[in-house]
């Protein structure tokens, strides 16, 4: 079966990512393009691609006559990118709950109460995909392109750390009650409770993550 180049880099990005930040491939771990193309049995046009996507996501680095390394990722730095995110989600939030329109409103309490059921079904791959379109709505609410490109750009940086989090039953329905205190002040145009409730809920996930790893 015959894949578009795109799907491979995709793919192979992703699990790149994965054994980076499950420590597989641990930091100072050489990523070389012609061991990934035989591994993953492509050209080496994906795997470029996808060493790109690894690099952008400061999971690894360029280094000069080197090649692509794999970076340390500190505990540290990685509650900077969640302290950062927390801070960008919040004023989303309270931007969200003064613009949002009507129909943006009624979308969004919608999910939400899909996403309530995932989480009562323990449906934790279908929580992980809405739970992206549960943050990228309340980007979009501020209607703001330049705020949503900053939220976007750093939450793709944090993806791979985050999509483990919901194997728990446990994170679910603790991250399903604090979307709750943010649904309920988005719709009530409560813009202080949303951004300290958005806050908060990025420091627990922040927990989440960092409690995995030590």
């Amino acid at each position: 079966m015959h894949m578009h180049k795109n799907v491979h880099s995709a793919f192979i990005a992703a699990e790149l990512e994965r054994e980076i930040v499950n420590q597989v491939l641990p930091a100072g771990s050489k990523l070389d393009e012609n061991a990934l193309a035989k591994r993953f049995g492509v050209s080496r046009t994906p795997v470029r691609e996808a060493l790109h996507v690894v690099v952008s996501r400061s999971l690894a680095q360029r280094v000069p006559y080197r090649g692509v390394i794999v970076s340390e990722q500190s505990s540290e730095r990685i509650g900077e990118m969640f302290e950062a995110m927390g801070e960008i989600e919040a004023l989303c939030g309270r931007l969200a709950a003064e613009r949002m329109t009507v129909s943006e409103r009624a979308a969004f309490e919608t999910l939400h109460l899909k996403m309530q059921r995932m989480a009562e079904q323990r449906d934790f791959q279908s929580y992980d995909l809405a739970n992206t379109d549960f943050h990228g709505m309340i980007f979009d609410g501020t209607h703001n392109g330049e705020v949503v490109e900053i939220a976007q750009a750093l939450r793709l940086k944090l993806a791979p750390f985050r999509s483990s989090q919901f194997r728990m039953t446990e994170r679910i329905a603790r991250s399903c009650a604090e979307h709750d205190t943010i649904v309920t002040a988005i719709l009530d145009r409560n813009a202080r409770d949303a951004e300290k409730a958005l806050r908060r809920h990025l420091q627990s996930a922040a927990r989440a993550v960092l409690d995995r790893r030590n």
